[in-house]
């Protein structure tokens, strides 16, 4: 059974638009390097249409990915959440017990994640480790570093 994974509106919308760009833009540029490789003759010996078919290969791989993506998303409204526990799309305070740093995450789903501005994928250690969670609870996060604690100072839209 296909995983069903949740996704802001813009969120989806961006990997439809990569979607897009990938059918259209990406392709074009892999039939015009196959074209110019068979322009140069012998093909068993043309390392330029070997990449470009590898190109190819490379490229159906990730639009046929994206498309499984696409087919088992869903749009979560903010209605939906439910911000008594983590769970995908809410923004979480946690404190690291050991450090005393706080670090605020909105927890998205893995193609959205992107730490620099504060996106955690929720199949990451610590996004798996936050989630059901609810304010004052401590949560220990086994990582490849050893075992975190963090408190849940709170949790919002």
């Amino acid at each position: 059974m296909a995983k069903i994974s949740y996704y802001t509106e813009e969120g989806l919308q961006k990997l439809k638009n990569e979607l897009r760009t990938l059918k259209t833009k990406e392709r074009a540029k892999v039939a015009e390097q196959l074209a110019e490789a068979r322009s140069q003759g012998d093909l068993s010996e043309n390392a330029e249409y070997d990449a470009a078919k590898d190109a190819q290969g490379l490229l159906e791989m990730k639009i046929s990915k994206l498309e499984q993506t696409l087919s088992n998303a869903r749009i979560i409204s903010r209605n939906d959440i439910d911000i008594s526990q983590v769970s995908v799309l809410t923004k979480v305070k946690i404190k690291n017990l050991q450090r005393g740093q706080v670090f605020a995450y909105t927890l998205v789903a893995e193609e959205e994640a992107d730490l620099t501005v504060g996106k955690i994928s929720i199949e990451s250690p610590i996004g798996k480790g936050l989630l059901g969670k609810r304010v004052g609870e401590v949560a220990t996060i086994e990582v490849p570093a050893g075992k975190l604690e963090f408190k849940i100072l709170a949790i919002e839209l």
